[in-house]
């Protein structure tokens, strides 16, 4: 599995369902399909999880319910994986289901790949007969409205175990949402309404906390910052960048800024920021940190600009899986060659560069603050999916598209002091354009590098989304 930005292993709990009629009957019956179970979980292992099991295999509601809670006691279960062993009635799980924080990904697998060329021969249906306890169980979470994604085939064929793979990824990517707490660096940007929500919808409805800076912490952590450590972040800036900066002391205020939001996104416990260029005086803070927000997705936090808490949730929560993730914008259209220029004044994921960043001066007159630094570079030729979560009349709708990041750095001149690519979509402009403003597409998007299109789908299906793809 391609290395993700959790601490440790995604973490997956493992729930075996049965029935307690057999123990009662068939006393002997169980072990072979608990062989079978562990066997799964090594696969899933070998795959780069980790696995809790829970602590029996549940027959009965009080057994379901002490595996839910054992699920729910650890923060860092990200999803739910179910596998029945053989029927199990719902009516003894779905209290316990019902109940689990993480996602829930069912596999409906049995041991026996083949079941008609031995039906002569030998009895296969008390090991393989457990799809009908996943049909019991599946309707009960939908009949109560709960979320969940099916992987459904045998492990022995590749193609279930990648799309298993899938599934738990995008249900990683659910999880880091729905515990996502996003930094707000001088507020909204006045009038722009497309992905604005309050705060509280926010947090109902995603489970996205917003932390404002307010003034008196913009000054307290400004302070804080001494000059020895803007010394060893300018030095650590020359291995990582092409630094060409001529205004030392806007550099060096622009690096305290940074070092300011960043300890106190640490001290905050944040798990992404947004950031207003227009108001950042009103915190507090010396200058635009427009380093440190390239600086925040390099380390696998959210961001997003202009005050969208929304998209920098999104963003956070895609890059704890998928690191090569970034903000992005649609900016012009180029008709002629079927591409769209992508563009942001200074904030991008510098792993995502097609050369070595350049960090350079920045005129700036947006705000008090003045001149500071920025990282100007562009995107590395290459797959990827771009991504935008979008809030409709009643909830959210999740938009998806496979694009190509082309190489034009040879034609880009005239963007040289910005951030800037060009995408490809996958179907022409005016098609792609049109069905992407149909279903209320933001201006601000997160783009995923790599092949991720059905995991990040499954992402948005578990969240509840209305789930396009282009």
């Amino acid at each position: 599995m391609e290395k993700s930005c959790f601490k440790k292993k995604i973490k997956i709990g493992y729930l075996p369902l049965y029935i307690k009629l057999y123990d009662d009957y068939h006393p002997g019956i169980r072990a072979a399909y608990e062989d079978y179970m562990k066997k799964l979980v090594g696969m899933i292992e070998d795959k780069g999880f980790e696995v809790v099991l829970a602590d029996e295999v549940c027959r009965v509601k009080e057994e379901f319910d002490r595996a839910a809670a054992k699920f729910n006691a650890d923060n860092d279960i990200a999803a739910v994986v179910t596998q029945h062993l053989a029927y199990s009635p719902s009516l003894e799980s779905i209290d316990a289901l019902l109940s689990l924080k993480a996602p829930i990904v069912v596999f409906d697998t049995t041991p026996d790949y083949q079941i008609l060329k031995y039906a002569d021969t030998e009895d296969r249906i008390m090991p393989n007969h457990g799809i009908h306890g996943v049909q019991d169980m599946c309707n009960m979470l939908r009949r109560n409205g709960k979320n969940y994604q099916l992987c459904v085939g045998h492990a022995s064929e590749p193609a279930v175990m990648n799309e298993l793979c899938d599934l738990l990824k995008g249900a990683a990517v659910a999880s880091a949402m729905r515990n996502s707490r996003i930094g707000m660096v001088g507020g909204e940007f006045e009038g722009m309404g497309d992905f604005r929500l309050p705060d509280e919808q926010l947090r109902r409805e995603l489970g996205v906390e917003t932390v404002r800076m307010t003034p008196e912490e913009g000054v307290e952590y400004t302070s804080k910052v001494t000059e020895a450590e803007i010394d060893a972040e300018i030095a650590a800036d020359k291995e990582r960048f092409d630094v060409r900066v001529d205004n030392e002391t806007a550099y060096r205020d622009a690096t305290k800024a940074g070092l300011a939001v960043r300890r106190w996104m640490n001290d905050k416990k944040l798990s992404g920021v947004t950031v207003n260029f227009l108001h950042t005086d009103l915190n507090r803070i010396p200058k635009m940190p427009f380093v440190e927000c390239c600086k925040v997705m390099e380390r696998c936090q959210g961001y997003a600009g202009e005050g969208d808490n929304l998209t920098a949730s999104l963003t956070g929560a895609l890059i704890r899986v998928f690191p090569d993730t970034t903000f992005t914008e649609m900016f012009c259209p180029d008709w002629e060659n079927n591409m769209i220029l992508l563009s942001h004044m200074g904030e991008m994921n510098p792993r995502l560069t097609q050369h070595k960043p350049v960090l350079t001066d920045k005129k700036f007159n947006y705000n008090s603050c003045g001149d500071t630094t920025t990282v100007c570079s562009s995107f590395r030729a290459g797959r990827a999916v771009l991504v935008n979560l979008a809030p409709a009349k009643e909830g959210f709708t999740l938009i998806l598209s496979e694009v190509e990041l082309t190489d034009e750095t040879s034609h880009t001149s005239a963007y040289a002091t910005e951030v800037q690519g060009w995408l490809k979509p996958s179907k022409p402009l005016r098609q792609f354009l049109k069905r992407y403003s149909v279903f209320g597409g933001t201006h601000h998007s997160a783009l995923v590098y790599g092949f991720n299109l059905k995991a990040i789908a499954a992402f948005g299906k578990l969240m509840g989304f209305e789930t396009v793809i282009i």
